[in-house]
């Protein structure tokens, strides 16, 4: 996957077509309330979309429920192809897919092609191929109080409703229906209102790929249609990424029926910077890191907790990355820095920056080229002088703001990074692996990069505790969410 210059002109320009929802494996015209989906570079809208009704959602639950019998009696490696073959299409698509994406998100081309659509055709595959695991585990002889032996095997747990978050609208989506379908469950996905064009595109891929009709509906709407198939007695388990606060509504919504969740909420992630570290190796990286997608990440490692005998030289070092930093046009292939995805989130964002310098914080690094003219932007910022307790410190921003803060000695550095409601990720930079694993055994938190870490693997567990969430995603552990245990015992 790559793009020419004269490529990106052409898909600059890209025009969403009129899409329909995907229902039982055919489009049906949206009936609900109307609304504008807009580029969030321009401010001009992109598309005028559809929601579902209520009817058109029991309509998907009852076409995911009819689809559910045959899904999963289907064997691994049937599932595994036919999800290889959304995953072909995906492929085949891949330039519709990153104009729709950066269009309506905002995510710099430059960044978009990996992190938005390669990583997520690469977890889709990797769902399939997990697809075939056997899962069945053979607990053995038991002689008390007669002689027994047990099987455990797994069944799915039937209709998942997915509703993702704006910010990676394919991968999230990924995340959930990919694990979903590996486990034998078929899906009824709600996009967010804000992004719902590249998830609508991908219904019209689900139609044409070799999955089953039903397996996977795409159904649109706001809050509304969200409480209502959260709170669905037709659908068995809930799967939502977003706010903390509205995952808080999902889970009791949810709770109507019983129902598990699985809920992947925000962050307030720690960047630890232990003495003894070389800084000037990794600090542009650093900060390029925390600021891409504008920010608009829940495990962005915006929380940097820095030894005090490295402060200076770790700000004198990071002024390096805010002049790699531009801010402007996502499809212009030196862009870094997109738009934030409304004009109330770029507010909001504004406010936080706001209330700290008024609160006696600094901006320590900042990029301060004019913004433009149209567009939600806002430039990076990296604030300091504030108190751990600072609104800024403790809560997500969602935008290209960090704050740091130095600590005396490792100890502190835990209980800092510790000390927070959320728990979703962190990263520790340290001078060697041993001390490094040291530190990350003592924190609290879903995934810990050492030394920066990696790529999102897709067969590694992520998720948080506290309010960063419930259950996790991806890997194994993300499989395991749509199974249901059943112990098996006879004698022998």
């Amino acid at each position: 996957m790559s793009l020419s210059a004269e490529r990106i002109a052409a898909l600059r320009d890209y025009v969403p077509r009129e899409r329909n929802l995907t229902i039982g494996g055919r489009a049906v015209e949206p009936a609900g309330e109307r609304w504008d989906v807009y580029n969030p570079a321009t401010e001009e809208v992109l598309a005028t979309v559809g929601g579902a009704t209520t009817e058109q959602v029991d309509e998907a639950i009852r076409a995911a429920r009819a689809a559910f019998g045959t899904w999963s009696a289907m064997s691994g490696e049937e599932r595994c192809a036919a999800m290889n073959s959304l995953a072909d299409l995906l492929e085949e698509r891949w330039e519709e897919l990153l104009a729709s994406i950066v269009n309506e998100v905002g995510t710099p081309v430059s960044l978009a092609e990996f992190l938005q659509v390669k990583m997520g055709i690469g977890h889709l595959r990797w769902f399939a191929e997990a697809a075939k695991k056997d899962r069945t585990v053979h607990l053995g002889p038991y002689d008390v109080p007669v002689p027994t032996k047990s099987d455990v095997d797994h069944y799915p747990v039937g209709v998942v409703a997915a509703i993702t978050g704006y910010n990676y609208p394919l991968n999230l989506a990924g995340f959930k229906y990919g694990a979903a379908l590996a486990a034998g469950c078929t899906v009824v996905l709600l996009p967010s209102p804000r992004t719902p064009l590249t998830t609508l595109l991908l219904g019209e891929l689900v139609r044409e790929s070799n999955l089953p009709d039903g397996v996977i509906n795409v159904v649109t709407g706001g809050a509304d249609i969200g409480q209502y198939l959260s709170s669905h007695p037709g659908v068995d388990k809930v799967s939502f990424t977003g706010s903390d606060a509205v995952g808080a509504k999902i889970m009791a919504q949810a709770a109507t029926n019983l129902n598990d969740v699985v809920l992947e909420l925000g962050g307030k992630s720690a960047n630890i910077v232990l003495p003894g570290c070389d800084v000037e190796s990794f600090s542009v990286d650093m900060h390029l890191r925390w600021s891409r997608n504008a920010g608009q990440g829940c495990a962005a490692l915006a929380r940097l907790l820095v030894h005090e005998d490295l402060y200076d030289r770790f700000l004198e070092s990071g002024a390096e990355a805010f002049n790699q930093m531009k801010v402007g046009d996502p499809w212009d292939p030196a862009t870094n820095i997109g738009p934030l995805i409304r004009p109330d989130h770029r507010d909001r964002v504004n406010g936080f920056i706001t209330e700290a310098l008024e609160q006696g914080g600094k901006a320590l690094l900042q990029v301060d080229t004019p913004l433009p003219e149209k567009g939600w932007y806002v430039n990076p910022v990296l604030l300091g002088n504030l108190p751990h307790s600072a609104r800024a410190v403790q809560e997500e921003i969602f935008g290209p703001v960090a704050v740091v803060l130095p600590f005396k000695d490792t100890d502190e550095a835990i209980r800092l990074a510790n000390d927070t409601a959320y728990g979703l990720a962190a990263n520790v930079w340290a001078p060697d692996l041993a001390e490094g694993r040291r530190v990350a055994e003592q924190l609290r938190a879903g995934t810990v990069w050492i030394n920066g870490g990696g790529a999102m693997r897709p067969d590694a567990p992520f998720g948080g505790s506290g309010r960063s969430g419930v259950g996790r995603e991806l890997g194994e552990w993300g499989i395991r969410e749509f199974l249901e245990p059943r112990h098996i015992q006879w004698a022998v």
